[in-house]
C-alpha cells in the first residue's frame, strides 16, 4: 500500500458526497417554463403545442430572410394558452407582452411557426406576436416597442436580414391574408429606428 500519498480527510469525503448528490436533490432551477434552451437569451421558454408548429430544420431546410409582425387580439395569458391548445393550429415564434415588454419563445427557430397564413412567408419568417388589440393603442408600450425592437434586431443580426420595412413586415402585407395586424396605430418610424440602434 503507498502511503507517499496523504489519504482524504472525513470532511473531504463527506463533502464529496454531498456535492455528488446536490443535482439530485434539489429541484432544477430551469424546471417547467425554462426547461426548454431559448434562441433569444432573455425569453421566457413556453412550449406551443407540437400539433401548432412544422418541425424543421431552418435555415438549413428553409432560409429565413424576413420577420412578421403580429398584434394578438388577445391578452398575453390568453395567447399563450391558444398557443398550447393542440385544436388551435396557430403559434407565432414569440410573443411580447404590453405591460414590461416580457418575452416568451413558443416555438424555436428552427421550426415553422404557423402565423403568417401562407405557407411560404411562414418558412421564411420568425413571427413575433405583441399582446394588444389594434384599435387600442395603448397596449403599444414603450417597454413593448422596445424589447421587441431588440429581439427583431437580434433576429435580423443572426439571418443577416436587412433591418428595413422590405424584410420586417406587418401580417396584413403577407399575400393572402384577411388580417390588419399590426393595425394603422402601430409606430413603423419608430420601430425600424429602434431596431436599427438596438
Amino acid at each position: 500500500m503507498d502511503r507517499a500519498r496523504p489519504l482524504p480527510s472525513r470532511r473531504r469525503i463527506l463533502k464529496g458526497a454531498a456535492l455528488a448528490a446536490l443535482p439530485y436533490a434539489l429541484p432544477d432551477s430551469r424546471a417547467g417554463a425554462q426547461s426548454q434552451a431559448v434562441d433569444y437569451p432573455v425569453a421566457e421558454w413556453q412550449s406551443a403545442s407540437s400539433s401548432n408548429y412544422t418541425a424543421s430544420d431552418r435555415p438549413m431546410e428553409y432560409s429565413v430572410d424576413r420577420v412578421i409582425i403580429h398584434v394578438t387580439q388577445e391578452s398575453y395569458a390568453t395567447t399563450l394558452s391558444i398557443f398550447q391548445n393542440p385544436q388551435k393550429n396557430v403559434s407565432a415564434h414569440y410573443l411580447v407582452r404590453s405591460a414590461d415588454g416580457h418575452v416568451a419563445q413558443c416555438v424555436h427557430e428552427a421550426d415553422v411557426a404557423w402565423h403568417a397564413g401562407n405557407w411560404d412567408y411562414n418558412t421564411r419568417s420568425i413571427g413575433i406576436e405583441h399582446e394588444g388589440w389594434v384599435d387600442q393603442p395603448s397596449y403599444f408600450t414603450d417597454a413593448l416597442y422596445e424589447q421587441s425592437a431588440r429581439l427583431t434586431a437580434a433576429i435580423c443580426t443572426r439571418y443577416g436580414i436587412p433591418k428595413d420595412r422590405a424584410h420586417i413586415l406587418g401580417h396584413y402585407q403577407v399575400p393572402g391574408t384577411d388580417h390588419t395586424d399590426p393595425g394603422p396605430n402601430w409606430d413603423w418610424g419608430r420601430y425600424i429606428r429602434l431596431v436599427n440602434f438596438a
